[in-house]
This record gives structure tokens, C-alpha cells and sequence, in this order.
């Protein structure tokens, strides 16, 4: 009897041992969770900085180029955490994409967006904004560039900290003029090319809301106030998946290709119009068998919307790459030249090491710290629906395309 009550007290110590074990393991994996972000951004901006040893070598400006591939890593992560939740909060808000999926698909495209045609725009970051020739000196122009790139990665932290989803663009473009007055005046902007930035400040949303205005009325007198509203979406869900693939595929070939083989207007414009034309020819099959049973209402629209909506959530990646990933290297492509020849003036050229900073830092910022805003501009902005959504993306994809 006395074994029994001690073998019972032994258990019943034993269990709670455990249960403190269990709450103590529920706890740390608690204060641990969101140390895990910061840390794994703290190693890959030390890997980008270690990145920028190599390739550049050592010199007597070997320390300013590290740091500044520091800063740069840290600002394509703020990107990816912060601005990539405007190309995949559509999608998820829709239910079109869970948020695995729409993440996998963002670094994806984002990645190949940034390696594949962000050239231009990092030009126009690390030349266009200050005109280099008022500057005294490479070592005051290099300078104003990191401040400007560590002064807007921090502006983007904060914002993305309280969850508000701000424009990187606008924060680097500011943080360049900025620095670029600080260290020689008013007379080291370029004000031409300012002026037009930011009159695309004001056009690109009157633009993105007209052409996201004209897709909604097109898909409403076509195929929502339609008599028979699935055999309607039958015949223009893969027209407009065309006009997609088109535009990607023009945009791809004058942006894309262009290292590889001069493409004019007219040839790209051609080109996307024979991808249009496959694209729109293969998807007749797949939505007619995947309208199969629907019944005809509104609601059934949805589902035939849902392969629409991922794909232009993919080109708006793609797109968002290759304009934004400049705002994270075209201070720090800036530096590298002006560090490595002393010329400061000239077109600059940008190595691929440091494109490749900023493509993997959007998508591990992406990763590590987008869906939270992911699910604010999916659902919490505002209410979507598969159709809504992809109007929204796929007027910002046209958008972001033009501009690039």
C-alpha cells in the first residue's frame, strides 16, 4: 500500500515536473520567435559586407565600399519586407493565393525582375537624381551617397516597425536630393530629372487608377452583366490572360534581353503580341474545363479569376524587381565606382555582385518580415475580391512597367 501512494506521489511530482518543462519550452519559443528575423538579416548583411571584400578587393577605399554593401543589404531587406506586400496582397486578400505561396512566387519574380532588367533604373538612382560634376570631390559624393542610403533604409524599418506601407522609392529618391544638398547646395540636384520623378509621383496612381478603372468596366459590361456569365468568361478570361502575357513578354524583351541582343520598340512589340496570341490560344482549354459544373452567378466568376490574379500578382513582381531593387544598390553601384576609379562623373556600371545583394535582400526580407503587411493591404486596406484584385494588379504591373 505505502509502494502505491509513493509510486502515486512520484507521478504526480513527475507531471508537473513536465509541465513546467512544457511551459518553459512554449515560452522560450515565444521570446525567441521574433529574434529569429533579426538575426538571420544581422548575418546576411555581414554575408553582403564579406560579398563586397571579395569582389572589390582590398584598397584604400576598401572599408567605405563594405559598409556601404552593408547598408544596401539592409535596405533591400526593409524592400522586401515593406514594398513586396503591395504586388501580393491582392492575391492573398482574395483567397487566390495562400501565404506560402504568394511569398515563394514574390522572391521568385522579384529575383528574376532585379537580375534580369534592373539596370536602368539603378542608373538613374546612383547618377540622375545629383549631378555628380557639382560635387567637389569623389569623397564628398561617396559619402552623400551612404548617408542617403542609410538615412532612407532607416525611414523604411520605422515604417515597416509600425506596420505602414510606405514608398521606397520615394524615400531613397528624397534621401539622395537630400544628401546631395546637404554636401554641395541646390545646384547638385538635377533638377530636370527630379522634376520628372516626381511628376510620376502624381501620374503613376491617376494612371494605375485608370487603367485598374477601365479592366473593372470592361470585366463588368463583358462578362459580369452577361445573360450567361460563364460561357462570356470563357471567352475573354483567356483574352485577358493574353494582354498579360504580352505586356511581360514585351516588356522582357526590351528590358530583359537587351544585354544579350538590341531589341527596338516595334520587334518587342511584336514579340508580345505572338506571346499574347500563344498564351490566349492555350488558356481557352484550361478555363473551359475548369467552368466545368459552375453554376451561373457571380460567385463562380471568382474561381475562373483565381489563375488571372496569380499571374499578374507574379508580373507585378517581376516588374516591382526590377524598378525597386535600384533603391537598394543605386547609392551602394554609386560608391563601388567612384571607390574603384575615382570617376564619379561618368555613366555608372554596375557589377553583378552588387545586383545580387539586392535581389536575394528583397527576398529574404520578404521572407523573414512581409506578411504582416502582406495581409494589411490584402484585407485590412480594403475588401477584394478575385476580379477587384486583379485589376489592381494588374494595372500596377502596366504601371510599374511604363515607368521602368
Amino acid at each position: 500500500m505505502a509502494n502505491n501512494d509513493y509510486e502515486a506521489r512520484h507521478l504526480e511530482t513527475l507531471d508537473r515536473d513536465l509541465g513546467r518543462y512544457s511551459n518553459l519550452e512554449r515560452a522560450t519559443a515565444y521570446v525567441s520567435r521574433p529574434l529569429i528575423g533579426p538575426s538571420v538579416s544581422l548575418v546576411f548583411i555581414v554575408l553582403a559586407s564579406l560579398m563586397a571584400l571579395i569582389f572589390f578587393g582590398e584598397s584604400t577605399n576598401s572599408f567605405i565600399v563594405v559598409i556601404a554593401a552593408g547598408f544596401g543589404a539592409y535596405m533591400a531587406l526593409n524592400i522586401g519586407a515593406n514594398d513586396v506586400a503591395n504586388n501580393m496582397g491582392p492575391a492573398v486578400g482574395a483567397n487566390a493565393l495562400t501565404m506560402g505561396g504568394a511569398i515563394a512566387i514574390a522572391a521568385i519574380f522579384e529575383t528574376a525582375g532585379a537580375l534580369l532588367a534592373g539596370g536602368d533604373v539603378v542608373s538613374t538612382i546612383a547618377k540622375g537624381i545629383i549631378a555628380p560634376e557639382n560635387m567637389v570631390s569623389a569623397n564628398i559624393f561617396i559619402w552623400a551617397m551612404l548617408s542617403a542610403l542609410l538615412a532612407a533604409a532607416l525611414w523604411v524599418n520605422l515604417a515597416t516597425w509600425v506596420g505602414a506601407p510606405v514608398s521606397t522609392t520615394h524615400s531613397v529618391v528624397g534621401g539622395v536630393m537630400g544628401a546631395g544638398i546637404a554636401a554641395a547646395g541646390f545646384a547638385a540636384v538635377n533638377w530636370p530629372t527630379m522634376s520628372a520623378i516626381a511628376a510620376s509621383w502624381v501620374i503613376s496612381p491617376v494612371l494605375g487608377g485608370v487603367i485598374a478603372a477601365g479592366f473593372l468596366w470592361f470585366i463588368k459590361a463583358r462578362i459580369v452583366y452577361q445573360d450567361d456569365k460563364i460561357a462570356a468568361a470563357r471567352k475573354w478570361v483567356p483574352v485577358l490572360v493574353g494582354i498579360m502575357a504580352g505586356a511581360f513578354a514585351a516588356y522582357l524583351a526590351l528590358k530583359g534581353l537587351k544585354k544579350i541582343i538590341k531589341i527596338d520598340m516595334q520587334t518587342a512589340l511584336l514579340i508580345g503580341a505572338a506571346a499574347g496570341a500563344m498564351i490566349w490560344v492555350a488558356m481557352i482549354p484550361v478555363i473551359r474545363k475548369q467552368s466545368e459544373g459552375l453554376e451561373n452567378r457571380n460567385k463562380s466568376l471568382k474561381v475562373l479569376f483565381g489563375i488571372p490574379l496569380v499571374v499578374s500578382a507574379a508580373l507585378l513582381s517581376f516588374a516591382h524587381g526590377a524598378n525597386d531593387v535600384a533603391n537598394a544598390v543605386g547609392p551602394l553601384a554609386a560608391i563601388v565606382q567612384a571607390s574603384q576609379s575615382g570617376n564619379f562623373t561618368d555613366a555608372v556600371s554596375i557589377p553583378l555582385w552588387v545586383m545580387v545583394i539586392g535581389a536575394l535582400g528583397i527576398s529574404f526580407g520578404l521572407f523573414l518580415f512581409g506578411p504582416k503587411l502582406i495581409r494589411m493591404v490584402g484585407s485590412q486596406i480594403t475588401k477584394l475580391n478575385p476580379m477587384r484584385a486583379y485589376c489592381v494588379a494588374l494595372s500596377a504591373a502596366i504601371t510599374v512597367i511604363v515607368a521602368s
